[in-house]
């Protein structure tokens, strides 16, 4: 079986990370409880960190790290979301993003974008959705599952309609360093001081670290929002690991051409492949320009026959297929809002992405 499903890094978490971790077991206090928003050194280097890159000045105690990014936003959606508040969700989206809103008692309102715009919702689409109780629009960029990177001009566009119609912008950013080729990620809390005190940063190490299992995320927000966050996370899950703050503060404050590294690996995976999916017959893929995701259209192959006799009539039957016999495993569009596409992650290696992408294709080549 290959696998394409993973959103995870195949690569170590670097050497120098792990380096600071073994010298920080031997000092005293190393495992025991800390602050709940994390130890201030941490909270010193990202709010450092983020306060460079989307030109805010950001103080430590307007951060609060929290157990990976995920967590950072269930903190967020149940800090912030009353009961019927409404938050806008542009799919495709991240699978999580409506369950969190419906959690915390909020409906979550689905904008619909098109391949053929790369997946871009519209600062007009926004303007119309909006109704008496939308609270917040969540802006992931770049995009999982679809890759892709909002231009400069359509962040102006979309931070113009937020500040117009008061919504706050969760920027989830976690991608933000893996950008490729001649996109860049453009920061909406940059565009300038209106947008920026509606803005709420989520970020983490996980994916631009290979720092998956070590769960660390952080969110950047006003100060009464994170002690409403800290709160939450208080009385649920206290502080993130503290080995895992320290293998964090290494990534942030040690060297980053590790970054750069596994940047020019998945960007060679991308290039390979798109150029492998377009090459089967009636598979349709959007280049996507960040993150490390393959989103292509396959709903020709939509209700079309087995060779055992099924009938594949949507994308969970199809991908369950190309398991079962295609010994391939992708993810069904339709769990990101996306019904008839599927999603493949690069972050695997080049030999499983030309053999797994060929047995894509010839699995579908069987259907008829």
């Amino acid at each position: 079986m290959i696998s394409f499903g993973a959103g995870e890094p195949d690569f170590d978490t670097p050497v120098h990370i792990k380096a600071a971790v073994h010298a920080a077991l031997d000092q005293p206090g190393i495992g025991k409880y800390t602050d709940v928003t994390g130890i201030l050194p941490l909270r010193k280097a990202i709010a450092a960190e983020l306060s460079a890159v989307h030109h805010v000045a950001i103080e430590p105690d307007q951060v609060l790290v929290s157990t990976g990014a995920k967590h950072s936003l269930y903190n967020l959606f149940m800090a912030l979301l009353d009961p019927g508040d409404e938050v806008l969700i542009p799919a495709p989206y991240w699978v999580s993003y409506p369950d969190m809103v419906m959690l915390a008692g909020g409906r979550p309102v689905i904008l619909e974008t098109r391949a053929e715009d790369d997946f871009a919702v519209t600062a007009a689409q926004v303007r119309e959705a909006c109704g008496p109780r939308t609270r917040a629009i969540v802006l992931n960029n770049p995009s999982n599952p679809t890759g892709a990177v909002y231009a400069r001009k359509q962040v102006e566009a979309l931070a113009e309609v937020a500040v117009e119609k008061d919504l706050l912008v969760f920027s989830d950013d976690i991608y933000r360093q893996l950008v490729y080729g001649d996109a860049a990620y453009h920061s909406i809390a940059a565009i300038g001081p209106d947008i920026a005190r509606r803005t709420i940063l989520v970020d983490g190490a996980s994916k631009t670290y290979a720092m998956t299992g070590w769960r660390i995320g952080y969110t950047a927000a006003p100060l009464p929002l994170i002690k409403a966050m800290t709160k939450i996370q208080g009385q649920s899950t206290s502080n993130p690991s503290h080995i895992s703050q320290v293998a964090a503060l290494a990534a942030l404050t040690g060297p980053q051409d590790c970054v750069a590294e596994m940047r020019r690996a998945f960007n060679e995976r991308r290039l390979t492949m798109v150029k492998l999916l377009r090459a089967i017959p009636g598979v349709a893929c959007r280049e996507p320009k960040g993150a490390f995701y393959a989103f292509p259209d396959v709903s020709a192959y939509l209700g079309k026959k087995s060779p055992e006799g099924h009938i594949l009539d949507d994308d969970v039957k199809l991908c369950d297929w190309l398991v079962e016999v295609g010994k391939v495993a992708v993810v069904p569009g339709s769990g990101f809002g996306a019904p008839g596409f599927v999603r493949l992650s690069y972050a695997c290696s080049m030999q499983d992405i030309e053999v797994g992408v060929g047995r894509l294709g010839k699995a579908l080549a069987q259907l008829s």
